[in-house]
């Protein structure tokens, strides 16, 4: 049986070594451009959005990104949709695929990792790494401060409540806080009728 090299064991969801030169390629000058996306003057929005198309894997239009913004690889294993807004220290540890889809909205601080660390000790001294690719699907608010680990899959509509720790897959069309985060109720017919706790909504669409 051929041993599986490095890159095989990446894309296999195995532990591999994070350190091994033949699986860096390309990361430095994908930071690099990161690094220029950051430094760029908030009233130079052309600059931005070029910078966007160069960096993410995909990007739709009408994103925003906030600067500053952080990737292990420069956002280049990430996938957007159109009209998506990402508030300050969005932050992608983004050594697999992380897709998201259209219209979310992600407040500040959030972090999306798909990479961890074996908990065996030994492993992590040998520099083992795995990544699991995280899905988060259309039109979901991820509130400030939320973290999301590696293998999740958040559904359509969802709220993340600010501060969650979202450890396993969240339903679709649901309201999620905690930590661990977990599905509290279903949006529905309350939220037609108030939009911040005692607050009546008078708009609809």
């Amino acid at each position: 049986m051929t041993e599986l090299t490095n890159a095989q064991r990446r894309t296999e969801q195995l532990p591999y070594h994070y350190d091994d030169p033949s699986i860096m390629g390309g990361q430095l000058e994908y930071q690099e451009t990161l690094w220029k996306f950051n430094q760029t003057h908030p009233t130079d929005t052309d600059g931005k959005q070029r910078l966007l198309k160069e960096m993410f894997a995909e990007i739709g239009d009408g994103c925003h990104v906030e600067t500053p913004a952080h990737a292990n690889w420069g956002f280049h294993h990430v996938h957007m949709g159109k009209g998506v807004y990402c508030n300050v220290n969005f932050t992608c540890v983004d050594d697999a695929d992380i897709t998201i889809g259209d219209y979310c909205m992600f407040g500040p601080n959030v972090v999306i990792a798909t990479a961890g660390h074996p908990v065996l000790p030994v492993l992590r001294e040998h520099h083992y790494v795995y990544c699991i690719p995280v899905t988060i699907g259309r039109n979901v608010w991820v509130g400030a401060n939320v973290t999301i680990l590696p293998g999740v899959t958040i559904g359509d509509n969802c709220v993340i409540g600010a501060g969650s720790v979202v450890s396993h897959d969240i339903p679709a069309n649901t309201v999620a806080y905690g930590v661990p985060c977990k599905a509290v109720r279903e949006i529905g017919e309350k939220d037609r009728e108030f939009y911040y706790k005692d607050r009546r909504l008078d708009v609809w669409e």
